[in-house]
């Protein structure tokens, strides 16, 4: 009796684990969908889902740049952050009431001499800065993220 109820309760452990992502085997490839934020892990990269209603500024200017050649695909490299800002912005003047909005955005490997730079209002980039590193926070230098811009 004592072997069946050790029995049961492992069964029920195991199930539940599986059906919270506890047990993937390595090979699996399926999406894992993280609850906290709009994110989706695929493999070794991770699709983020960009809210273009909550930064509209932010978001049409990820899309031209996006439909001009860069890149849709962020490596996160946040030591890289400061250099590639200042390559990016060298030689961009500054304008009143405005921010330089780059992409790839300074996080990122691919940002850096060459990024498209577009003036935006501060609360909108600064909003939106914020906004990709609380739901970047969580993964390390090196993953891979597409930006999905609706």
């Amino acid at each position: 009796m004592k072997s069946l109820i050790v029995t049961i309760i492992l069964a029920i452990s195991i199930g539940w684990a599986v059906t919270h992502g506890m047990f993937i085997p390595q090979d699996h490839k399926a999406p894992v969908v993280s609850k906290q934020s709009k994110t989706v892990t695929t493999g070794e990269t991770v699709q983020l889902e960009f809210p273009s209603a909550k930064y509209p500024e932010t978001a049409q200017h990820i899309k031209e740049a996006i439909a001009a050649g860069k890149s849709p695909v962020c490596t996160i490299n946040r030591e890289g952050a400061d250099h590639n800002r200042e390559l990016s912005l060298k030689g961009v003047p500054t304008k009143k009431g405005k921010d330089r909005d780059e992409w790839p955005m300074a996080m990122c490997s691919e940002g850096g001499e060459g990024a498209d730079i577009k003036y935006i209002s501060p609360k909108d980039n600064r909003g939106a800065g914020s906004w990709v590193g609380h739901k970047l926070d969580e993964y390390k230098d090196g993953t891979k993220v597409e930006f999905i811009v609706k």
